[in-house]
């Protein structure tokens, strides 16, 4: 099992590289083209998570539409602010009901202190991404996202997210687009490192599509 405390910080992810980079002439072509991706952390807690359901089939240029008014609208955005929200407001700053929904769900159950995001910080692997899915309206895509950029764990693989499976048919140079049951059977020798992994096909899906990865958040 995965020590829970472990992180990827800049020094674990430059070994992370090196090693998938040795072991993957794919990758290494990734980073002798692009250059190393760059790290892509967020800060674990509430507005992150939002910002994440906020980011859920929607592009990321939208998401950070919306989430930009959300904080003009409520700073800091706490679980608390955000319940002062009316429905109509979350409208117009580009929450869905679906997502109005999730979100509120989410607040009020930290509000109450039913929930602490941190007590995902000690759990592992599996265990922490079971209890995020137990939210209403947070699925694996979600959940994998948060533990991958937030809490940043160096083995998770976001086999939902449409973007890495393009960018591993592109890399790999595969006929068609993997499905996530054939994402997660291609990811096994990027173990224990399959979120490097993902940050480097991210990195050549947006360098590719002429986008700077350095000013993108993930």
């Amino acid at each position: 099992m995965q020590n829970p405390q472990t992180i990827l910080n800049e020094e674990a992810f430059a070994q992370g590289v090196r090693l998938l980079t040795a072991r993957d002439a794919h990758l290494a072509e990734v980073v002798k083209t692009y250059g190393r991706p760059p790290l892509w952390v967020r800060e674990p807690g509430f507005p992150t998570l939002v910002y994440i359901i906020l980011e859920q089939q929607v592009s990321l240029a939208s998401a950070k539409a919306a989430f930009d008014r959300l904080e003009a609208a409520i700073s800091p955005v706490t679980p608390k602010r955000f319940l002062t929200l009316r429905d109509a407001e979350l409208l117009r700053i580009g929450f869905s009901r679906q997502k109005t929904l999730y979100t509120r769900l989410l607040a009020e159950s930290l509000v109450r202190r039913h929930f602490d995001l941190g007590y995902l910080h000690d759990l592992p692997d599996d265990s922490a991404h079971k209890m995020l899915i137990a939210f209403k309206g947070i699925g694996r895509w979600t959940a994998d996202i948060y533990l991958l950029s937030a809490l940043r764990r160096p083995d998770i693989w976001p086999t939902g997210d449409l973007a890495l499976a393009t960018a591993v048919q592109e890399v790999k140079r595969l006929r068609k687009r993997p499905s996530p049951e054939k994402l997660e059977a291609l990811s096994a020798p990027w173990r224990p490192w399959r979120a490097v992994a993902a940050r480097l096909f991210w990195h050549a899906y947006l360098c590719k599509r002429g986008l700077k990865s350095s000013t993108v958040s993930l």
